[in-house]
């Protein structure tokens, strides 16, 4: 499989099969995130949101110890030292953020070893999450004396809801994967030596499957996520609307009629 490199090496991308994997590369400090790695994270997707042979995306950590840990430490005097630096680094980094905020393909954070602070932010913000056994989940800002983002929070309380939110966010300890499971934190808990083709067959699956069909779901999901008010109902019907008049629609029916797999075309 052929990798491109992106922020120096530090992030990775390759394509195969209608699944665009992205791998966070720094396992020398259990893959933390650095700004660079930020803007190549945006890079990589914008590069897989154009690509249509892209239908889903996997996001995983290179080595065998951290998805991601957190945002690289030896940053924060430099670039987070005080509120001022902060809201610079918040700037730098809003490119990777927002463009993943705003991916609209489905993606499956593929979770071995620490899980822990930005580095879980980035997983909560994933679609689906798939972890080892012996991984590791925490929100450790309260022991750093800093407090985590409203977005991160939402998408936090939105998963676990308040009580268990509070129990992460206020004591700042780590959780196993049974846990992180039990409380919805994730989706599922699998062995080791499953969770490569554990994740490998959930992505295929995915990406046989109709992508305008999954793409207005994935935007009707994230909207029925916030206030009843602020849902944008019209979108909404749109995206529906567009899976009624496409190619997909039609071949699915066929392919149902004519007993046989779907081959979609995503038009």
């Amino acid at each position: 499989m052929n990798q491109t490199e992106y922020a120096g090496g530090k992030m990775l991308a390759s394509v195969a099969d209608g699944v665009g994997t992205v791998t966070f590369n720094q396992p020398e400090k259990r893959n933390a995130m650095s700004m660079e790695m930020w803007s190549g994270f945006g890079e990589i997707l914008q590069s897989f949101a154009a690509d249509p042979a892209v239908r889903v995306v996997v996001l995983t950590g290179a080595g065998d110890k951290a998805f991601v840990s957190g945002a690289d430490i030896s940053q924060f005097e430099k670039n987070r030292g005080d509120s001022e630096a902060r809201e610079e680094y918040d700037r730098l980094t809003a490119f990777g953020r927002k463009t993943f905020e705003t991916f609209g393909k489905p993606t499956i954070a593929r979770i071995q070893g620490f899980c822990i602070g930005g580095g879980l932010a980035i997983a909560m913000n994933a679609d689906l999450r798939i972890a080892s056994d012996d991984s590791r989940f925490g929100i450790p800002a309260a022991k750093l004396g800093i407090s985590y983002n409203y977005a991160s929070v939402r998408r936090l309380v939105t998963l676990v809801g308040p009580a268990e939110a509070r129990m992460l966010l206020f004591t700042g300890e780590l959780i196993g994967a049974a846990e992180a499971r039990q409380i919805g934190l994730i989706n599922r808990v699998v062995t080791l030596d499953q969770l490569d083709s554990i994740v490998a067959k959930l992505a295929r699956t995915i990406a046989g499957n109709a992508p305008i069909s999954v793409a207005s779901m994935k935007f009707t999901i994230a909207e029925a996520a916030k206030d009843e008010s602020g849902a944008d109902l019209a979108a909404i019907n749109a995206s529906i609307a567009k899976c009624f008049d496409s190619n997909d629609y039609r071949e699915g029916r066929n392919a149902f009629r004519e007993k046989r797999k779907p081959v979609f075309s995503g038009t």
